[in-house]
């Protein structure tokens, strides 16, 4: 089987966008979740959120074609420019029918489907946007990113909630394995920050009603009481090793596996006891040909809802034995990105090898109870770890598992 690469990292986030300034506020354990001001949430009972800040779509996506796309679109056109960039892939040395894309997003264009459903409404059916379907379907995230940037290969978006981008890097990198594709742009995007994504995910009792940023998202706390919705995109450019060393490439790590299953148990709530998420990490580690004690760090689901966290610590311990790895949720940094949460999380696990340094679970006052058997990071000297192997896993509404894996490169 073909050898996996990784050359191109690019982001999109609440913590800065572009992929190194994200890391580097990521391990310097800086918060980027804030009141929410992109709408008037007054009235929702939600008051916080990890928003992208100073996103400039001119700079990447161009003022004219931004407006046919959604912002989840716009993220993600812009993170894939940044990470091709690093990569140096081109035409010249990468044939576009041998790159592809293949992303993740859970609800594609809500900003632009709740703008429209008003229109509709207040003005009738005849004044609905003609772009309203290519600026809403999911599909446009990996159509607009094939089309900008020549990838000619599989086009396609996944969508399974909040394991999308994770299932999305799984799928991508055993297309590559399998010999199907040289190159393919992988990851998520989401951008769900408005008033209906907010208040469908409120009525669901899904997210934290703190009013205080810094102690809104907390995995793995006894006071955990909800998630804070983030958005953004991540990007990884992933390629064959024969490919990468042909054209000389800087190789940054390597995926070496990857396991999906489902629950099959509920519409929202995982298996209490964590069946579901430890069997999608024990299939990535078995594709990975190694051993639970090999992986140095985890980057957790961690969502901060009492349900998630408890049995994604139940799953944790049936893997890899109580306190036998280092764990960290990012998401009390950046909120939780949806469909894209896999792509920034997966950047997260990469950078922690690339940096020898796992980002802190930020938001902890007092790890719960039901949580207690996860060794989790700590900010500071905790942090300081060479990495060799590193997990990153999430799970979503409907059943999905997903995690991946990957590795310290050396030849």
């Amino acid at each position: 089987m073909t050898r996996v690469v990784i050359t191109g990292l690019g982001a999109v986030t609440p913590l800065g966008n572009s992929a190194e300034t994200y890391l580097d506020n990521l391990m310097a354990g800086q918060v980027g979740i804030s009141e929410i001001t992109k709408f008037d949430a007054s009235d929702t009972g939600i008051s916080v959120a990890g928003q992208v800040k100073d996103f400039d779509p001119a700079e990447r996506v161009g003022k004219r074609e931004a407006r046919k796309m959604d912002l989840f679109s716009q993220y993600g056109v812009h993170a894939t420019g940044e990470a091709l960039e690093q990569a140096g892939i081109n035409e010249e040395n990468t044939k576009p029918e041998q790159m592809g894309a293949i992303l993740g997003n859970g609800i594609g264009g809500l900003i632009t489907i709740q703008e429209q459903v008003i229109k509709m409404h207040e003005k009738g059916p005849k004044r609905v946007s003609p772009m309203f379907v290519p600026m809403a379907i999911p599909n446009m995230l990996s159509g607009n990113i094939s089309m900008r940037y020549n990838a000619q290969n599989i086009n396609y978006v996944l969508s399974t909630a909040c394991a999308s981008a994770t299932n999305a890097i799984g799928e991508a990198y055993t297309r590559i394995k399998n010999g199907l594709a040289d190159v393919m742009i992988t990851g998520g995007s989401e951008a769900t920050v408005e008033k209906m994504g907010i208040s469908g995910f409120a009525a669901l009792t899904a997210l934290s009603t703190n009013e205080d940023p810094m102690h809104a998202s907390m995995p793995f706390d006894e006071d955990r009481n909800g998630f804070v919705m983030g958005e953004g995109s991540g990007i990884l450019i992933l390629e064959s090793l024969e490919h990468a060393q042909a054209r000389g490439a800087n190789i940054l790590a390597e995926v070496v596996g990857y396991g999906a299953n489902s629950d099959a148990y509920h519409l929202t709530a995982p298996t209490p006891d964590g069946s579901g998420p430890a069997g999608s990490m024990k299939l990535a580690l078995e594709d990975a040909q190694i051993q639970p004690a090999e992986i140095d760090y985890l980057n957790a689901h961690g969502t901060a809802t009492p349900a998630n966290d408890s049995a994604e610590a139940n799953a944790i311990t049936a893997v890899f034995g109580e306190k036998g790895v280092d764990v960290s949720s990012t998401k009390g940094m950046t909120g939780h990105l949806l469909g894209a949460a896999g792509a920034v999380e997966a950047l997260a696990a990469v950078g922690s090898i690339l940096r020898d340094e796992m980002p802190a679970n930020i938001g902890l006052t007092k790890q719960g109870e039901d949580t207690a058997s996860v060794k989790l990071v700590k900010p500071g000297e905790d942090q300081k770890k060479s990495v060799k192997y590193a997990m990153s896993a999430n799970y979503g509404f409907g059943g999905h598992n997903a995690a991946v894996v990957f590795k310290e490169w050396s030849e």
